[in-house]
């Protein structure tokens, strides 16, 4: 005797409720397996060191106090800017457009 088929769909619902699985008689795609998997995040994020203090925090940390530091760093990338803008390799201008062009004609 063979059983009726809203018998084994009712044995599948029940058998996937205690085993804690989802019940899809369709066979849709729902992306189960992919939710299932373990979250990537905290494995990524342990991956790359930590971030340490840099001058630019100690600057901005002793600012308010009036004490000014001097970052050799930073002041030689701008001299190297400056330099590379009187030979004409600076960053070029940003594009304007015709209506900023216009309302910059207008405040002159």
């Amino acid at each position: 005797m063979a059983a009726s088929c809203s018998r084994i769909l009712e044995l599948a619902k029940t058998q996937c409720r205690i085993f804690s699985l989802n019940f899809n008689p369709q066979r849709l795609r729902l992306g189960n397996k992919i939710l299932r998997q373990r979250l990537r995040g905290p494995a990524l994020a342990a991956w790359y060191p930590r971030k340490t203090v840099s001058f630019r925090d100690l600057q901005d940390t002793y600012r308010p106090l009036g004490l000014t530091v001097f970052d050799e760093y930073e002041d030689d990338r701008e001299e190297a800017i400056q330099i590379a803008k009187l030979r004409g390799k600076g960053r070029p201008k940003k594009k304007r457009t015709a209506a900023e062009s216009r309302s910059a004609k207008k405040k002159k």
